[in-house]
């Protein structure tokens, strides 16, 4: 009974409304890496209806069958079905425009013939465009009626630039029609969180310093620079995925309990999480941060070069940081919380683990390891909860931790939508929850700006760690600094 009841498909919540969604860079990676799958899957479930049409924004000379021709390449390498490609394609065009200059969008205005449409304008741009397509949208007439506009991340690069962004915005679209993008917010397992904490008295009732020892949260991907070089040495893994992913992970955890599930309740939780993190400012940055840069090593299996060799020039950026963190509440006070991230580590991992504190005697020979809870978001989404059992046998009361092991696969069967076939059908919808609101970004730049303020004055150098391990030692000294240290993820073959 309990198979057949957690294999069945899981309800959409309210129908997706007929939508114009028009996409600015559709010939870029994001959108055939991201969004264009989405859609195909989305239109091959009938959630998005079939008289909704996707209209692409180029600025090339390639014709409109070629652009089709390679989308529809790019598709299929990603194991996407030829029936469920085709009907995708049907429904897609390409105007070309230059999408900051409102002079060139008389094509597109004329496609988008019908003003009781719900229409959605995805940026799928360097956020230096942002602006100048804000106010051109805005000049060709076509942020009107129910138009909405998608922001990709990173907004901005610091809180001055998030900030003249978000107010530029504001000028031509008031806020509840602006869609600020982490697709991290579309995964299953981090929307989990809010079921996980909020519906089970087991977890409510221990989520604090009272119970808790340590949090870590861990962003680690096993690829390097691939197409994004010249933008990522310009970022850097603070900006790259502290700002957005990492903090809005953290924010999930250790929100309060918000009133009710409307967006702005959430969010208002999610901003004082942001706004009671302590700050890290001048000389603390070499106490409590890390920096690093990959070199060459192996993954897999297979050697991969340093970060130098792949940029093809000597730079100082990072592309792993650690952070020790603090919440100064009464719900987290005193409870350190880890942050580390980085590129062309030993696993692909993203994870949050909650130490809890040991008991507080021990009655065995066999010191008890603490409990440790681990919420998976990728891969293998899911739950693990471990805990002290006896091993079996007469002799001598032995202990060993066990884990309970919870997997989405295994509990709900069938296939997890990806994060941004949510988010997509979340804007058409007009549910804000999983986006992130203006001031809960100013307040995640708030808090990364004086951690590079302080890189800058004092820790202009990334300390160097091979590609296949978890980062630089500096790291471990970090957390072993308080006794404690680093829960690695699985190597993943």
């Amino acid at each position: 009974m309990y198979q057949h009841l957690t294999t069945l498909p899981l309800p959409e919540r309210t129908p997706v409304p007929v939508c114009d969604l028009v996409i600015a860079g559709a010939s870029g990676d994001l959108a055939m890496r991201k969004l264009f799958p989405a859609l195909v899957q989305r239109i091959s479930e009938g959630v998005i209806p079939e008289a909704s049409r996707i209209v692409g924004i180029v600025r090339s000379g390639e014709t409109e069958d070629g652009l089709k021709d390679g989308a529809a390449t790019r598709l299929k390498e990603q194991g996407l079905k030829s029936p469920d490609i085709d009907s995708f394609l049907q429904r897609l065009s390409y105007v070309r425009a230059d999408v900051s200059d409102s002079a060139t969008m008389g094509d597109l205005n004329a496609r988008l013939d019908d003003p009781g449409r719900v229409r959605a304008f995805y940026l799928a741009t360097p956020p230096d465009l942002f602006i100048p397509a804000a106010r051109a949208l805005k000049g060709a007439g076509l942020l009107e009626h129910d138009s909405r506009l998608i922001l990709e991340k990173p907004l901005g690069r610091n809180l001055s630039s998030a900030r003249a962004i978000n107010d530029a915005v504001a000028e031509v679209l008031p806020e509840g029609r602006t869609y600020r993008i982490d697709h991290y917010l579309g995964k299953e397992t981090v929307q989990n969180l809010l079921v996980l904490r909020f519906a089970n008295s087991l977890f409510e009732r221990s989520w604090s310093q009272r119970d808790i020892d340590h949090v870590q949260i861990t962003v680690a991907e096993t690829v390097g620079l691939e197409k994004r070089a010249d933008y990522y040495d310009r970022v850097g893994a603070l900006r790259d995925m502290v700002q957005n992913h990492v903090l809005q992970l953290l924010c999930l955890f250790a929100m309060e309990p918000p009133n009710t599930l409307d967006a702005d309740a959430v969010r208002d939780e999610k901003v004082r999480v942001l706004r009671a993190l302590r700050p890290i400012e001048g000389r603390d940055v070499l106490r409590y941060t890390v920096r690093g840069q990959y070199m060459a090593g192996s993954i897999a299996g297979r050697p991969v070069p340093g970060y130098a060799d792949e940029l093809g020039r000597d730079s100082g950026t990072e592309t792993f940081t650690a952070l020790r963190c603090e919440i100064d509440t009464w719900r987290w006070g005193g409870v350190p919380i880890y942050l580390r991230t980085g590129k062309r580590m030993g696993a692909r991992c993203s994870e949050i683990a909650v130490t809890f504190k040991s008991v507080p005697h021990s009655i065995f020979r066999d010191n008890p390891e603490p409990n440790r809870l681990v919420i998976r978001v990728q891969p293998d989404d899911g739950v693990q909860l471990q805990f002290m059992m006896k091993v079996p046998g007469s002799g001598r009361l032995k202990l060993v931790p066990r884990t309970l092991d919870l997997r989405y696969d295994t509990a709900f069967g069938g296939r997890t939508p990806d994060a941004y076939e949510r988010l997509l059908t979340d804007v058409i919808r007009g549910d804000q929850t999983l986006f992130m609101r203006r001031d809960e970004v100013e307040a995640a730049w708030g808090f990364v700006d004086p951690i590079i303020e302080g890189w800058n004055e004092f820790y202009a150098t990334p300390h160097r760690y091979a590609a296949g391990s978890f980062g630089p030692s500096q790291a471990v000294g970090m957390i072993e600094r308080d006794g404690r240290s680093w829960a690695e993820p699985e190597v993943q073959g």
